[in-house]
């Protein structure tokens, strides 16, 4: 796939809805089947040239099967390491419940029961989705997957994430921990966390439906505000503090992977010394 190739994502929101909420529905099984991560990474999806897939879980009687959500064939597929595979069509127009519903009996016949979390993805609207969306998504994710890998490579921290899709608000991300502790209060308690700085693709929420790129340091120094952005970035503090480079500056530009990674660099470059003791 070309690297930095991301078209415009028209028409995007009805689609974007049902694979945010076919993503939860997805997430619920390795949350039930996989070990803990203590930051939670075990129930993230994977950006795969064919779409998201989840961790490897083990089945009972050896091997295992993963969790794709298969943006070229439509489906939701439930394959195992023997080659049997189960595809739940995503242009069925189920609702989350039901494709929830389905894919846990997928998951039954392979021998597993367990108590799910259901609040996680219940929800009994019907689900819109178009292929063509789909596919112009699947371009975009394979792109911004390419370009932070790139720049991943290149940065340094006291640790640094893979780069994963979080289910919860369906965006793709990774973050790297800096050496400072913050401390703070948190349900009455004294607590520290290391600081850390993000680079994410949100693919619209609740507070800004349209897609952008993030990149976030935290704790948040306002003194940052002043430093300058490459072009169509700038610092955003309104409903959180960072930065933002909207998709829709750089959606069909043949230069946009090379201008996504220099916001990265740029955000990166000012922002990791304000993490360091």
């Amino acid at each position: 796939m070309t690297f930095g190739k991301f078209p415009a994502l028209d028409n995007w929101e009805p689609t974007h809805q049902t694979l945010h909420w076919y993503s939860k529905a997805v997430s619920i099984i390795p949350r039930t089947y996989l070990e803990q991560h203590p930051k939670w990474w075990h129930i993230s999806l994977k950006v795969q040239p064919e779409g998201l897939t989840a961790d490897e879980i083990p089945l009972p009687g050896g091997g295992n099967f993963t969790v794709k959500m298969d943006l070229v064939k439509h489906a939701i597929v439930v394959a195992t390491s023997k080659g049997d595979s189960t595809e739940l069509s995503m242009t069925a127009g189920l609702s989350a419940s039901k494709m929830g519903d389905q894919l846990i009996a997928a998951v039954a016949d392979l021998g597993l029961s367990g108590e799910y979390m259901r609040e996680t993805f219940e929800d009994d609207g019907e689900r819109e989705y178009d292929p063509a969306v789909a596919e112009n998504f699947l371009t975009a994710i394979n792109s911004a997957n390419q370009v932070f890998n790139k720049h991943r490579d290149t940065v340094t921290g006291e640790d640094i994430g893979p780069v994963q899709l979080w289910p919860h608000g369906f965006d793709l991300a990774f973050e790297l921990f800096g050496t400072k502790q913050v401390e703070y209060e948190e349900n009455g308690e004294m607590v520290k966390y290391p600081s850390q700085l993000n680079l994410g693709f949100s693919l619209g929420e609740a507070s800004h439906t349209e897609p952008y790129f993030y990149s976030n340091p935290w704790p948040f120094e306002d003194s940052l505000t002043s430093q300058a952005l490459p072009e169509g970035a700038r610092w955003f503090t309104d409903s959180w503090k960072g930065t933002m480079l909207p998709y829709a500056e750089i959606a069909g530009d043949a230069q946009a992977g090379e201008r996504v990674l220099a916001y990265a660099q740029r955000v990166y470059e000012v922002a990791t010394p304000t993490l360091m003791e």
